[in-house]
């Protein structure tokens, strides 16, 4: 038989009230996160991914951490890469301060909801989370609606993406886990490159080599040193860096310095090499292994050229 016709689960002040009650609910309980929508730079349609993905928005919002006892996941594992950290999260947003927050500011039509692979900060640990999956049918309309998206994230993995929002705590990222290039330089006009300013060396016709300056120091009037993270080339995929030339300046794009490169370090200097990690270990794996790799004719797995 069909249901009383004097009972409604659809009351549009029933669910107001329910909404709202939710929104409460969640500034009371929850914690504020910072939502990162991902910019898609050079889609891979092959392979469905995007290597140069960049974060140029954050926005604030107020989330429920689902998992009261602490994080879910496998947790820490120790393994012979160094430790891992699988920690998982679920969080609850609310729909209708998504629209208000998020949602409207990035154009309903293109962003109605959370999308997979976008990002939240999470200022209380310091960490990212991954939207791996959004659960927009939970809990299952109580009153005929769906009032809150649930966000099931996984501990970001950092993977030489772009941050650019403006909220230094989080842009400080991509300072400290990028991959980065040491260059000492020397300028005639006394204009020194600024941070966060691209610059580029056109190496050969048709070949630039381009980056971001992540740190500058400036030892006097006409010599200082960068690192350059977020490294990129136009042309050929065989010029992949900086290269030492005094026909080949470097360019910025705002201070319009034009300057000398006289030195790029490498994994064979034992200083300015990986200068975002202190731990990396590349500079003693290098030494120990110069003492026990021979590459010379008495080698046999050398240069076949070598070997004759």
């Amino acid at each position: 038989m069909p249901r009383n016709v004097y009972f409604s689960q659809a009351v549009k002040s029933e669910q107001n009230l329910y909404e709202d009650l939710v929104i409460e609910s969640l500034k009371i309980f929850g914690q504020d996160v910072y939502y990162l929508p991902r910019t898609l730079v050079s889609r891979d349609d092959i392979l469905g991914e995007d290597t140069a993905s960049k974060f140029d928005d954050a926005y604030i919002i107020e989330a429920y951490i689902e998992n009261a006892e602490g994080f879910e996941g496998a947790g820490d594992l120790y393994q012979k890469f160094g430790l891992e950290i699988r920690d998982e999260a679920t969080f609850i947003i609310s729909r209708k301060q998504w629209q208000k927050l998020i949602g409207f500011w990035n154009n309903e039509v293109d962003y109605p909801v959370p999308y997979e692979g976008d990002l939240l900060f999470l200022p209380m640990s310091n960490k990212f989370f991954e939207i791996m999956f959004v659960e927009h049918e939970q809990p299952f309309y109580q009153l005929s609606n769906l009032p809150v998206y649930k966000l099931q994230c996984s501990l970001y993995e950092y993977n030489e993406e772009d941050f650019e929002t403006g909220i230094d705590e989080i842009d400080i990222t991509q300072v400290k886990l990028s991959y980065q290039v040491s260059i000492d330089y020397s300028t005639s006009g006394g204009a020194h490159f600024q941070i966060g300013e691209l610059v580029s060396q056109t190496v050969s016709s048709g070949i630039v080599v381009f980056g971001e300056v992540a740190t500058v120091v400036k030892t006097s009037d006409v010599i200082g040193a960068i690192t350059v993270s977020n490294i990129g080339v136009t042309g050929i995929e065989e010029a992949r860096d900086f290269i030492v030339s005094s026909t080949a300046p470097l360019v910025g794009a705002i201070s319009t310095s034009s300057c000398t490169i006289t030195k790029i370090y490498d994994i064979g200097d034992t200083e300015n090499v990986f200068p975002s990690d202190g731990g990396a270990g590349n500079v003693a794996f290098e030494i120990d292994a110069d003492s026990f790799l021979d590459f010379t004719e008495a080698n046999p797995f050398g240069d076949p050229s070598e070997n004759y």
